[in-house]
C-alpha cells in the first residue's frame, strides 16, 4: 500500500471543529484558537515493547497514544482543538490499520478534537508520535509552579491501576493468586485505557496548581514540589486506590511500591487552595499538603512511616536496574 492510499483510507476525516480551517490534505493545518485564549500543545512518543506491550490491541494502542497528549493538556486545564499523528509501521497490515483507525477516531469523537495531519513511515519497530493543540484562557493554564505553602494535595480518581496491570499482561505468574479475573481485566483496561481528567482540569483553570502522573505518584509529586519550591506531608493511608488494587495489596502488600512508583496512572495531581470547594464530579481525593518544612522536594509520610523507596518510571533506565 503506498503511503497516500494508507493515509487516506484510514486517516483523512472531516474536521468538525470550528477552531480548524485546515486539517488533513494540505502542507500544514491550521488552527485558530478562541478569542482571549492561549494555544497548549503537548507531545508523547510511544515505542512498542517500552511504552505497551507488542500484544497490546490495536484499538487500545491507539486509544492510549491519544490519551496520555491529551491527560497533558487536561493537567494544563486546557480544552482540546486537534492533533497529529506520525506512526511508523514494520509493515502495512490492513487488519491492524483498520482496527487501530476506528480506535483512534472514536477516542477523537469522545474527547472532542480533530486528526489534523502527521505523517507515516516505515520504521523497524511500531511507533506513534501524536502532538496535541488545545486552549486555555489568558493567564489560567494549571501549572507546576503555582502551588503555595498550605496548599491541599490532592489527585483525581486512583492510583496504581496500570502499574499493576503491566504485572498482569507481562507477568502473570507475579499476580496474586486470589485475585479474580474480573480484577485482573479491571487492571489491564486501566493500562491500556487511560481516561484523561479533562473535565476537572478545565474547571480548576486559575485555582490550582499541578501536573499529570505519568511517571508516578512519588515522582511526579517531586517535580511539583521543585518547581514550587516546596515540600509535602503526605497519608499512605489517604491514597485513592481501586478495589482491584486493596485487593493485590491486602495480598501482597509490599507491591505499594508498584503502586506509588510505577507510572501509566494519568491521573492529576493538584495543589488547591485551603478554601477552595470540592466538587465530586471532580473525583478528587485529599491525600496531603504542602508546606516549606525541610529541603525542597522533600515528602514525609504522615503517620512517620517510610515511603517507599521507588522513585518512578524513567525512560531510560537499562533492562533490570
Amino acid at each position: 500500500m503506498q503511503e497516500f492510499d494508507l493515509i487516506h483510507r484510514y486517516f483523512d476525516w472531516p474536521a468538525t471543529h470550528r477552531e480548524v480551517s485546515v486539517a488533513v490534505g494540505d502542507d500544514a493545518a491550521i488552527l485558530t484558537p478562541p478569542p482571549g485564549e492561549q494555544l497548549v500543545v503537548a507531545t508523547d512518543m510511544l515505542v512498542a515493547g517500552r511504552h505497551f506491550p507488542e500484544s497490546t490491541a490495536p484499538d487500545a494502542i491507539a486509544h492510549k497514544a491519544l490519551a496520555v497528549n491529551l491527560s497533558d493538556l487536561a493537567a494544563m486545564g486546557a480544552t482540546p482543538l486537534g492533533f497529529t499523528l506520525s506512526l511508523g509501521l514494520p509493515e502495512t497490515d490492513s487488519a491492524w490499520l483498520e482496527s487501530f483507525s476506528v480506535g483512534l477516531r472514536a477516542a477523537a469523537d469522545r474527547w472532542g478534537c480533530d486528526l489534523v495531519g502527521g505523517d507515516t513511515v516505515r520504521a523497524p519497530q511500531l511507533t506513534l508520535s501524536i502532538t496535541a493543540f488545545g486552549s486555555v484562557a489568558r493567564g489560567t493554564a494549571i501549572r507546576r509552579d503555582g502551588a503555595r505553602a498550605g496548599d491541599r494535595l490532592a489527585v483525581t480518581g486512583t492510583v496504581g491501576d496500570a502499574a499493576l496491570g503491566l504485572v498482569v499482561a507481562l507477568q502473570p505468574d507475579q499476580v496474586p493468586s486470589g485475585l479474580n479475573d474480573a480484577d485482573r481485566a479491571y487492571l489491564l483496561d486501566r493500562l491500556d485505557r487511560p481516561e484523561p481528567r479533562l473535565a476537572a482540569g478545565q474547571a480548576l483553570c486559575g485555582q490550582a496548581a499541578g501536573l499529570d502522573i505519568s511517571d508516578g505518584l512519588l515522582q511526579d509529586l517531586g517535580h511539583l514540589l521543585d518547581a514550587s519550591g516546596l515540600s509535602a506531608e503526605i497519608d499512605l493511608d489517604a491514597i485513592p486506590l481501586s478495589p482491584a488494587a486493596r485487593r493485590w495489596l491486602d495480598a501482597r502488600p509490599a507491591d505499594i511500591d508498584r503502586v506509588l512508583g510505577g507510572g501509566d496512572d494519568y491521573e492529576l495531581l493538584l495543589a488547591l487552595p485551603p478554601g477552595l470547594a470540592l466538587e465530586p464530579a471532580w473525583d478528587l481525593t485529599v491525600i496531603g499538603r504542602l508546606d516549606e518544612a525541610g529541603p525542597v522536594g522533600t515528602v514525609r509520610e504522615r503517620a512517620g512511616r517510610p515511603l517507599p523507596g521507588r522513585r518512578g518510571y524513567n525512560h531510560f533506565r537499562e533492562e533490570g536496574a
